[in-house]
């Protein structure tokens, strides 16, 4: 380099980039990912942290009544709808971390992005991340833990492939207004290879800022949250997991969101971020916390395709 730089009698390119500028991105962290349930699924705020679900005890009707053009009686029939007498409660379970930042390195190196600002957004995204795995995953009110045995079922082929039969079976257990399905990408790709297998290739659709594939109208929602032989990534070809189906919202009696609502020093729904102080050694420290719960309000709102095979492939000539 030294031989070519004197041969030419020109200014090198090492000494010259000691006097240019570097257009820098902000941190990059590779974990982060849409978050499309949370973006999606309807939240509610509580006041309190304790969120009742109160259910009728229900039969096919649950109050019989007169109804007829030529009365076979004039007496009205009475009675009254029965409540459960021990509902299910559903509390707020936090998740919390603690950010450190050198107020040093804060006061040297914050220019052109702050050393504050980028650890603590990148740490709020980490607890978005588990957010939304808890609420698929927690062995407590995670969504495919209380998904009821009614609404469980297997793949309609040997293999496990997620077919059309299979989702039409699950919008038969979630037929009042679905809203979304939810998969793992690598199911979705399955999905679409039976689809294609089969001449009906789905159609897209547009959803806040999304493109989603959509089966009789439901678009398929991607997540890594619902693991794959309890992998976000797994290595090998093959690997079993779940589809979900929900209908979200309270006022559908669907699958709802659980949130703390007027916390001190929220960041954002659910999030608050206090600053701890500074310690002897000049480190800042800063505590996120959030607070999250999802509530299913019927059997019907939610339903599950277990079983699913991510792996098979076909020979389309």
């Amino acid at each position: 380099m030294a031989n070519e730089e004197q041969a030419i009698k020109a200014l090198g390119a090492r000494a010259a980039y000691n006097l240019a500028d570097v257009n820098k991105t902000k941190p990059q962290y590779g974990a982060i990912t849409p978050k499309w349930l949370t973006k999606l699924l309807e939240f509610k705020g509580l006041p309190t942290g304790i969120y009742r679900v109160n259910k009728v005890v229900e039969g096919d009707t649950p109050l019989d009544v007169l109804c007829s053009q030529t009365k076979k009686s004039d007496i009205i029939p009475d009675g009254y709808i029965q409540y459960e007498e021990e509902p299910r409660e559903y509390r707020l379970n936090s998740i919390s971390t603690i950010i450190n930042v050198n107020t040093a390195i804060e006061d040297v190196y914050s220019a052109p992005y702050d050393q504050v600002k980028e650890q603590l957004a990148l740490g709020i995204e980490s607890l978005r991340e588990r957010q939304e795995s808890q609420l698929i995953n927690n062995d407590d009110y995670g969504l495919l833990k209380n998904v009821a045995d009614s609404q469980r079922i297997q793949p309609v082929q040997s293999n496990g492939a997620p077919t059309p039969d299979d989702l039409d079976e699950l919008i038969t257990k979630v037929w009042k207004e679905p809203s979304f399905f939810l998969a793992h990408p690598r199911t979705i790709a399955a999905f679409e290879r039976e689809c294609t297998k089969r001449g009906v290739p789905p159609v897209t659709t547009n959803i806040a800022g999304g493109t989603f594939i959509v089966w009789r109208g439901i678009p398929i929602i991607p997540t890594d949250k619902l693991l794959v032989d309890g992998l976000k990534n797994p290595k090998s070809q093959s690997g079993k997991t779940n589809i979900l189906l929900l209908r979200t919202g309270e006022a559908k009696r669907g699958v709802i969101g659980l949130y703390q609502a007027g916390m001190k020093n929220e960041q954002s729904r659910g999030l608050s971020v206090r600053f701890r102080g500074i310690d002897d050694k000049g480190v800042a420290s800063y505590l996120l916390s959030l607070y999250c719960s999802a509530a299913i309000l019927a059997d019907d709102a939610i339903a599950v395709l277990e079983d699913v095979e991510v792996g098979e492939y076909h020979d389309y000539e």
